[in-house]
């Protein structure tokens, strides 16, 4: 039942999508439109997921989890993509903020497809630890494009809250080599979990302190090197859980 109502709510979230990349061309009220369509359309979607995973019982918070962060991942798209279409209204096709819609608008659908995968995979008890560690690595390659771009954080931290933020990472990476070793659904899916806050959380501050005003352009650089190597690195890790 959860199901149905997930896959018909979310196909109109792709056409709501559709209609926000071709709202930027034309008039501001069918741009003003499509915005507040797909809002309404989210707000559904999140509310018919919420009541899927609450249908899996207390019993498997894990795999609740894997859910909720996915239709986070759909809602920050959204988000995202609605941004972009405000950037491009009435540009010409050329223009770079163009190129930026049509990018948002692939990481959209990227993400309704992935929370498919997952609303399938959940009903597949041998899948479930599969699909959450296929959804936290494509979550974290996004999460890195956004580190890699040159957009400026809203604010700044100090370096000791990006070191503090790097024992996170120490922590997943133990678990995901036991998660490795035993091969048991749910310490995959704990372990997909834990990966994804642990890496977002590293990438957030190391991005905030490369930014403080006491760091030179050399530091910064070399900062923001170490972090992408860092991430590369756990995906790298995470693959290799995958195949195993």
């Amino acid at each position: 039942c959860y199901r149905e109502n997930i896959l018909k709510t979310a196909k109109a979230l792709v056409e709501d999508t559709k209609l926000l990349v071709s709202g930027a061309a034309s008039s501001q009220d069918k741009l003003a439109q499509a915005a507040q369509s797909s809002a309404n359309t989210i707000t559904q979607l999140a509310e018919v997921v919420k009541l899927g995973a609450a249908s899996l019982g207390s019993d498997d918070p894990e795999t609740q989890v894997v859910l909720i962060n996915a239709i986070k991942d759909v809602a920050k798209a959204l988000s995202d993509l609605i941004g972009a279409t405000k950037g491009a209204a009435s540009k010409p096709a050329d223009d770079p903020s163009m190129y930026q819609l049509k990018g948002a608008a692939k990481v959209m659908v990227t993400n309704v497809t992935s929370l498919l995968k997952t609303v399938k995979a959940v009903e597949d008890e041998a899948t479930r630890g599969t699909r959450a560690l296929e959804a936290t690595i494509e979550y974290i390659k996004q999460e890195l494009t956004v580190f890699q771009s040159s957009e400026v954080p809203e604010k700044t931290s100090t370096p000791e809250e990006s070191i503090r933020m790097t024992k996170g990472i120490t922590m997943a990476t133990a678990k995901a080599v036991a998660a490795g070793n035993s091969c048991r659904q749910e310490d995959v899916i704990a372990t997909a979990n834990l990966s994804r806050k642990a890496v977002a959380d590293m990438l957030t501050a190391c991005k905030q302190a490369s930014y403080h005003p006491d760091v030179s352009e050399e530091v910064r650089e070399r900062a923001l090197r170490f972090g992408t190597e860092c991430t590369l690195g756990y995906l790298e890790l995470l693959e290799h859980v995958l195949l195993v």
